[in-house]
């Protein structure tokens, strides 16, 4: 880990100059950018080499692949020039699944999503799931692990519990973390602010909308907001 915040900022817009904006807002203050799918397939791999030629910074790159092991190893190949420190596949896959991933990009983090931030233990059972979304994120990330995934999504409030199912060695990134000062929680159920998730175990919290909104206030407002979130995490 650098000396950078633990944070991972969601560059999460349609607008490549707005996304390139942000990188320049908050450098030096976050320590992984985040290029999920509506950015992937808005830019392609130009886009990401848009953002990775303006930071140091990690990228992650967050298209949480799922298919058949042979296709995932397939995208994985298609994205493994771009080097991303960690890629997104969901556990749900199987342990084949998260392999294929990993032979594909043996530099890369490959990162297993267990639950979605966006579901309520209500929504878990909807799908299917027979245990609740703790019981059943903890399983995931196993799954992921025993396929050989370095790192592991979930939401704030499963992180203890996967932490010790997966040790220390594997890495911990949490959505769903929501400043104290949030007026909103957005699409999030399963929620605590940031510090509380660093100490549960998280190794990473990754925040959007909480400091990106700031940017129709100015650069400086929106780097001023995520220095104030960066300061609850000292």
């Amino acid at each position: 880990m650098s000396s950078k915040t633990p944070i991972v900022l969601a560059l999460d817009t349609s607008d490549l100059a707005t996304a390139i904006g942000w990188v320049h807002a908050t450098e030096g203050l976050v320590q992984v950018y985040k290029l999920g799918l509506e950015f992937f397939l808005t830019f392609g791999h130009d886009g990401v080499k848009a953002v990775t030629s303006e930071t140091d910074c990690d990228i992650f790159l967050d298209l949480k692949l799922h298919d058949i092991p042979h296709t995932v190893s397939g995208a994985a190949r298609a994205i493994a020039e771009l080097a991303p420190k960690y890629v997104t596949v969901h556990a749900s896959g199987g342990g084949a699944m998260v392999a294929a991933a990993v032979a594909a990009l043996p530099s890369t983090f490959v990162t297993g999503v267990t639950i979605l931030t966006s579901l309520s233990d209500t929504d878990v059972a909807t799908l299917g799931f027979k245990a609740n979304a703790l019981e059943s994120a903890t399983a995931l990330a196993s799954v992921a692990v025993m396929g050989g995934a370095r790192a592991i999504v979930c939401s704030p409030l499963e992180i203890h519990a996967i932490r010790k199912r997966v040790g220390s060695e594997i890495i911990i990134i949490t959505p769903g973390v929501r400043p104290s000062d949030s007026e909103s929680v957005d699409d999030q159920s399963r929620t605590l602010t940031p510090l509380e998730a660093i100490e549960q175990g998280a190794d990473l919290v990754v925040i959007g909308r909480p400091i990106t909104s700031f940017w129709k206030q100015g650069p400086a407002a929106m780097r001023g907001r995520a220095e104030s979130i960066c300061a609850q995490l000292l």
